[in-house]
């Protein structure tokens, strides 16, 4: 997923190499040094990225509760960077404009301040609350940056493996589809039984699966109950320029929950599908094998159009300051076995996004929990989401997407 500039929307970005740290000021500067001299940030800029990394991670060490620092690589088409996010549950910052000007270091760290982060990065964003907690995103792109660097991504996620594993078997991704992609062939019924050996939804719930009807193009859509989106047959993508958006939850956790995550996120990526229910097959195709996911899909289009599928308990909403909307999704196993797809459609506001987040993340959030990070770019929403509602009881992750501005 390059960083591709729309008409309404801004650039994406691609995330990789994530590397969380907890109580490691030394490790994290190391790992911050190590990035830094693999993607060629230079010797003075990753001397900056390190510098930075010591104030945040020595911040949380000294100060913080429950924090941790997360470290990953960014890239676009043009260029590669690093991504800090530093994440605490208190005691929070009662003043953020005094705390970013300059001689309010505290004890223990190495004493630049978060105004000196603030100024070596090329962007970097606060957000905190006082009995919260605090949190905060910087990226350092090589200098001089490259002009694709500029802005700030219209998606934005997060993952965190479940304690004691090093990988985690949740994913998420994002991409452009300009409307220049071949068509996708609809020959191959995405509910086939599933492979011997392997879980269905009927087994594990009881349930009693149905394989969905041939669709054809001139297929209408047909109307929901009083109060609820319309589900649309044979949903089209609108014209110009959309992003889809995927979130991933691998069945279980561990090295081969990250199998199946992974092989979802590489099939979404490199996907020709249009809409999420197209881009739904080609992921249960390529999951096949493998433990199978839920899986939410949805394309965002400039004027707020949403399309949205989904496959088992991926959490979506839409939600602005004032109001959160939950977004249907059905039983199901994608690389398994699906109930018969179905494809929604919503308007995202202006000032509205979209999140989808695993069952590593408590449904127990609302509207109010995020207002005042609705101005903030969607990773570090992320972020507080996951310290909000993350329950460490099994891998997490949280995906946000802005409406085009």
């Amino acid at each position: 997923m390059g960083a591709v500039t729309t008409v309404g929307f801004a650039p994406l970005l691609d995330c990789e190499d994530v590397a969380w740290f907890r109580d490691q000021p030394e490790a994290a500067r190391g790992a911050a040094a190590a990035l830094g001299r693999r993607i060629g940030l230079g010797e003075q800029r990753s001397s900056q990225l390190v510098l930075a990394v010591a104030e945040l991670a020595g911040n949380i060490a000294k100060h913080a509760v429950d924090g941790s620092l997360l470290l990953r690589v960014v890239r676009n088409e043009a260029t590669a960077g690093v991504e800090v996010l530093a994440v605490d549950g208190g005691p929070g910052i009662a003043d953020v404009s005094a705390a970013l000007r300059d001689g309010m270091s505290t004890a223990g760290t190495l004493g630049i301040g978060l105004g000196a982060v603030q100024r070596l990065a090329d962007s970097f964003h606060i957000h905190s609350q006082p009995g919260l907690g605090t949190v905060q995103l910087a990226r350092f792109w090589p200098r001089p940056a490259h002009p694709s660097a500029a802005g700030e991504p219209a998606v934005g996620g997060i993952t965190r493996p479940i304690g004691g594993e090093q990988v985690c078997g949740d994913a998420w991704a994002a991409r452009t589809d300009t409307g220049e992609r071949p068509p996708v062939s609809h020959t191959e019924n995405v509910a086939r039984p599933p492979a011997s050996g392997t879980p269905s939804w009927s087994t594990l719930t009881g349930t009693r699966p149905f394989s969905p009807q041939p669709r054809t193009a001139s297929a209408r859509g047909f109307s929901a109950r009083p109060g609820r989106p319309a589900a649309v047959r044979a949903a089209v993508a609108g014209p110009g320029t959309g992003v889809l958006i995927m979130s991933c939850d691998g069945l279980g956790h561990g090295p081969m929950a990250a199998v199946a995550a992974q092989a979802a996120r590489h099939a979404f990526k490199t996907g020709t599908a249009r809409t999420p229910e197209e881009a739904m097959e080609q992921v249960h195709r390529a999951l096949r094998g493998t433990r199978g996911a839920a899986v939410a899909i949805a394309r965002l289009e400039p004027d707020g159009r949403l399309l949205f599928c989904g496959v088992g308990n991926i959490t979506a909403a839409l939600v602005t300051g004032t109001s959160r909307s939950t977004l249907l999704s059905h039983p199901g196993i994608a690389g398994h076995q699906m109930h018969q797809l179905r494809t929604y459609e919503h308007h995202l506001p202006r000032h509205g996004i979209l999140v989808m987040h695993s069952d590593g993340l408590s449904e127990r959030w609302t509207q109010s929990d995020l207002a005042g990070l609705l101005h903030h770019p969607p990773s570090l929403i992320a972020a507080a989401l996951m310290r909000q509602a993350g329950t460490r009881r099994d891998d997490a992750s949280a995906v946000i997407a802005k409406a085009a501005q």
